[in-house]
């Protein structure tokens, strides 16, 4: 079978900041003896990620020598701009901006805050570098099999390679760095946007109660706007009143694309 890792046509390399994405950059790195001409790593700031993201993303770029694009969503013409590790929005700027462009929230219903943050703000950036037709690699593994189903215009090197979540977790504790954010149950819940909606409630609870700030930008858009994230639990200002319950981190979330 050929190596799936191999980059023979014009590519995105979409970097979500996570540990998976990184993994499949890496083994992308391996197999063509570093990155190809072809081949271009995209990672797109919302400006929600932790701190830690951003740190793992120019680490990432610096230990291996790979150049990442940093990419931020805005609302005039081009949409987009380029940022790097020490201009990127931490307060969330970008998807702020968003939300105040279309003058309502994203919901699990409406989820536009992946496609106009991450997907159209690459693509927009590509085009105007000359970038017109390419394929799109994405860090989903073999054990996320209902992810996989969904990306069939994609490519899924890890899948074809049948990389689990095992497999991603032993490699990082091998590296020489690793992204900070605590990995439990399964998953890294800090990953992406910090509390985003499509986490869940006792996920943000949690996460809430060990660092109330976490939540006021969240409030402050539901109350900008008028609504809610999600009409089917409390809102943000709510949950953060909630703090100093003990709160299980339990994994209710629903599967989101920005990746891992």
């Amino acid at each position: 079978m050929k190596d799936p890792f191999i980059i023979d046509e014009p590519t995105c390399i979409s970097f979500s900041g996570g540990r998976t994405s990184a993994y499949m950059l890496w083994r992308v790195l391996q197999s063509n003896n570093g990155l190809p001409d072809d081949a271009i790593v995209c990672f797109a700031n919302t400006g929600k990620e932790d701190e830690a993201t951003l740190q793992f993303v120019h680490d990432c770029e610096t230990q291996w020598n790979v150049k990442i694009h940093w990419l931020e969503y805005i609302s005039v013409d081009p949409k987009f701009k380029v940022v790097d590790f020490k201009s990127a929005a931490r307060n969330g700027q970008p998807f702020e901006e968003l939300i105040l462009k279309r003058k309502y929230l994203p919901n699990p219903i409406a989820r536009f805050c992946t496609g106009e943050l991450k997907v159209l703000t690459i693509d927009r950036y590509l085009k105007s570098i000359g970038i017109t037709e390419y394929a799109t690699a994405l860090g989903i593994r073999a054990d996320e099999q209902r992810r996989a189903a969904k990306m069939t215009d994609k490519l899924i090197p890890l899948v074809r390679a049948n990389v689990t979540q095992a497999d991603v977790q032993e490699f990082w504790k091998n590296s020489q760095f690793d992204l900070g954010l605590r990995f439990g149950n399964g998953i890294t819940p800090l990953g992406n946007c910090d509390l985003c909606f499509l986490k869940g409630q006792n996920q943000i609870m949690s996460m809430i109660a060990d660092k109330p700030e976490r939540a006021i930008w969240w409030a402050s858009m539901e109350e900008k706007i008028g609504g809610t994230f999600r009409k089917d639990r409390p809102s943000y200002s709510s949950m953060h009143k909630y703090t100093g319950q003990q709160i299980d981190m339990l994994d209710d979330s629903i599967s989101c694309f920005c990746g891992d």
